[in-house]
């Protein structure tokens, strides 16, 4: 029987990362992270991260580049480093749960800073940093005072930079093991708090020193620390069920869509492959097992992997309970033209049929319909889309308001066909959160101009501003749209 509105629990909200959000750099005990080495960007020069070799030579390389042996990550005090300032979550949190809390949000996904609570990752006889532990109580603990369910992202583009520098990140299986000490302690300090965990973000486009933690960009380094996150992931899984059984632990990927240029066969199959390589992740993590296609796919991408029986098996046993995506964006696959992936997702040819926003992203209303259909039909597990949203240079007005219209219209589009999905086609979607509820600095450019929020923060491009909340129209239309559960949507 068709449903005609969302199911009374559904968890509207937004979603963050502490890296882009929080600020409070090496604040009360905080380690340093990967991320904190990486440079602000524009639309069209990338991110850098800044290294200082044994001679005291310093150098910027790209983000997504091999650490020299010799060098480590290095801290430039005549460079702006837009993760440690943010937009000051950290000093200003109890403001930014009250607006959120005044719009009606249900649900706030947020990261942890994992070197906030371990300085050095948890390391074998670490002692935790308390500071760190009480900080997030309070944040969670803000969030019950309004109703907001956090979900909570354990690991989200940062790795402690001690665990990078020693055992190679996530190359190393000694992370693991530092990894599940800080989450069997996040999970048992807050099991009364925290009900969501996502153990890691966008599993998919993971690579490099600043998000993964490896010092190589080889495929067999990258896909060697990916098993092991597969790895960390069913481990997390399996102490979750010990903890508490109100739990629920989900995978999260970035799955934004992909359509064939055309009906010729090399780009049909050719889309199909390019895909698989986003869904394979998810293939491991929800069905529990290496698809039948990984090894040709990893012998393709010349990557060589070690894994065991005893691995394997625990992947097999330990599934996750749902599938949280974020979604921007289509693409389209032309076998002749080079594809990509990026933290909007796969990104290939131009669609025709299709606006842009002024990064460049397809807007795809339709495309989110056909994402949840796609990946219901494959799985038949609870959706979560924890990230979708624009990105756009607001305006503040000689009046002082925002009028984010195009914002509105966005999300709308996206949000009605979000409901044709659940209310026609029937996919189980828990909940809905956008990305960026409140400014932050844009992931893959450091740019702050590139906006997502309802709420303004005045921060510049360089890091300065007052940090000043300034409500957007669309924050209002947003509270409407939640206080009705999705029936006012104009």
């Amino acid at each position: 029987m068709t449903i005609h509105e969302f199911p009374k629990d559904f968890l509207w909200g937004g979603a963050t990362a502490a890296n882009q959000f929080e600020g409070g750099f090496l604040t009360e005990g905080r380690g340093l992270s990967t991320n904190d080495f990486v440079t602000a960007g524009t639309k069209s020069a990338g991110r850098k991260i800044s290294i200082k070799f044994a001679d005291d030579l310093t150098e910027l390389i790209d983000v997504e580049s091999s650490i020299p042996e010799e060098a480590v990550g290095y801290i430039d005090d005549s460079i702006y480093y837009p993760s440690h300032k943010a937009t000051g979550f950290y000093h200003n949190y109890k403001e930014d749960i009250r607006l959120l809390g005044e719009m009606g949000f249900k649900a706030f996904r947020m990261s942890i800073s994992w070197t906030r609570i371990f300085p050095k990752g948890g390391i074998e006889g670490e002692i935790p940093n308390e500071e760190g532990l009480i900080f997030y109580e309070k944040v969670f603990q803000e969030c019950m005072k309004y109703g907001i369910k956090p979900i909570v992202t354990l690991y989200h583009f940062e790795n402690p930079v001690y665990l990078a520098d020693n055992y190679n990140g996530w190359a190393g299986k000694e992370t693991i093991e530092c990894y599940m000490r800080y989450v069997k302690l996040v999970m048992t300090r807050y099991k009364h708090l925290v009900t969501y965990w996502i153990p890691i973000n966008e599993i998919n486009v993971l690579r490099g020193y600043a998000r993964l933690g490896v010092r190589d960009t080889s495929a067999s380094t990258r896909y060697q620390a990916l098993h092991h996150l597969f790895i960390a992931n069913a481990r997390t899984n399996k102490l979750a069920q010990e903890i508490s059984s109100d739990f629920k632990v989900g995978c999260m990927l970035a799955l934004s869509g992909i359509y064939p240029e055309d009906c010729k066969p090399e780009n049909v199959f050719g889309a199909l492959e390019f895909r698989r390589r986003a869904l394979f992740f998810a293939d491991v993590m929800i069905r529990g097992y290496y698809p039948s296609y990984a090894g040709s796919m990893l012998e393709e991408l010349g990557a060589i992997i070690e894994t065991t029986p005893e691995e394997l098996a625990l992947i097999k046993a330990y599934p996750s309970q749902f599938l949280a995506f974020s979604y921007y964006r289509t693409t389209v696959y032309n076998t002749d033209l080079p594809q990509k992936v990026d933290t909007g997702g796969q990104l290939g040819s131009e669609n025709p049929y299709l606006t842009k926003s002024p990064w460049g992203w397809p807007i795809d209303p339709i495309g989110l319909r056909y994402v949840l259909n796609e990946l219901y039909d494959r799985y038949q597990a609870p959706l979560f889309i924890v990230e979708n949203g624009l990105g756009m240079n607001d305006t503040v007005e000689v009046d002082g308001t925002i009028n984010d219209d195009y914002r509105i219209n966005y999300l709308r589009s996206h949000i009605k066909e979000l409901m044709k999905a659940v209310t026609i086609d029937g996919v189980d979607l828990i909940g809905y959160t956008t990305w960026g509820p409140i400014d932050l600095i844009s992931s893959g450019t450091g740019e702050m101009n590139k906006r997502y929020g309802f709420i303004y923060v005045d921060l510049n491009n360089q890091g300065i501003g007052t940090l000043k909340r300034i409500k957007k129209k669309s924050y209002y239309w947003y509270k409407k749209l939640i206080n009705t559960n999705g029936k006012d949507i104009n």
